[in-house]
């Protein structure tokens, strides 16, 4: 696998990799969304297609997977770095949410107790955005979505859940070789994202971790260490899972 050495800032899935960044990919998907589902008063809430949800802890290559699978089937992938950048921008933010409160109306509502159950909760504004922005890409069509636990989010029965895991040792490494740094400053860099994904989580979710029981497929790396071949196995799970579909190629 070529590595991309950058030193500074970790980008997610850094690896030998071009494409456009998350603002014009951003603009590009709401552009695309307004001429598929052009704003209407009273639209009907549809049954989104089949999407695939990764989860993973940062470092551990699920996005490269992603990417390569992406190739596989012919479907967008939508990554954190997108799903922010729209939660964020006032504007497109704006949009997603109009959009969404007008395809499923008083859906936020039924999240939330979803999710944390019956206890007092309110969205903040910056998750409202991000829900709205996750719904906004699936009402699009079939989609692999990676992190932010979107799994967690679109209807179940719509979503092959994906948890990509694998050992510290092997996060650091390739962190450290992402990056160009040395793995002890690696580890400290993994301890940081690592307490601002768990925050995320709690903040959004109400959970401390991932339940293996969330899944359809966990994929270990330190022992399948080919990117290619994992994605294979999820190509083949999303196939099994969605067949009666028929859309699922």
């Amino acid at each position: 696998m070529a590595i991309i050495k950058k030193k500074g800032k970790y980008v997610a899935g850094a690896y030998s990799k071009h494409s456009p960044d998350a603002f014009m990919l951003a603009i590009q998907y709401i552009e695309a969304l307004e001429k598929k589902h052009p704003k209407r008063k009273g639209a009907e809430t549809e049954k989104i297609a089949p999407v695939i949800c990764f989860s993973r802890k940062i470092g551990g290559g699920a996005l490269e997977i992603a990417d390569i699978l992406a190739r596989k089937i012919q479907l967008p992938v939508v990554d954190r770095e997108i799903l922010e950048h729209i939660a964020q921008d006032l504007t497109l933010s704006k949009e997603t949410i109009e959009f969404f409160d007008e395809r499923y109306p008083g859906k936020i509502a039924e999240l939330a107790k979803m999710l944390v159950g019956e206890k007092s909760f309110i969205m903040s504004d910056y998750i409202k955005s991000f829900v709205s922005a996750v719904f906004t890409f699936a009402d699009r069509g079939s989609t692999i979505f990676v992190g932010r636990g979107t799994h967690l989010i679109l209807p179940r029965d719509r979503v092959l859940a994906v948890r990509v895991i694998c050992s510290n040792e092997v996060r650091i490494k390739r962190l450290a070789a992402i990056l160009d740094i040395e793995e002890l400053e690696a580890k400290k860099l993994l301890g940081q994202i690592d307490r601002e994904q768990r925050e995320f989580f709690k903040k959004a979710f109400g959970k401390k971790e991932a339940s293996p029981y969330e899944f359809d497929l966990i994929i270990n790396c330190d022992h399948l260490t080919e990117p290619q071949s994992a994605a294979e196995i999820v190509a083949q799970a999303f196939r099994e899972k969605f067949a009666f579909e028929g859309t699922v190629k």
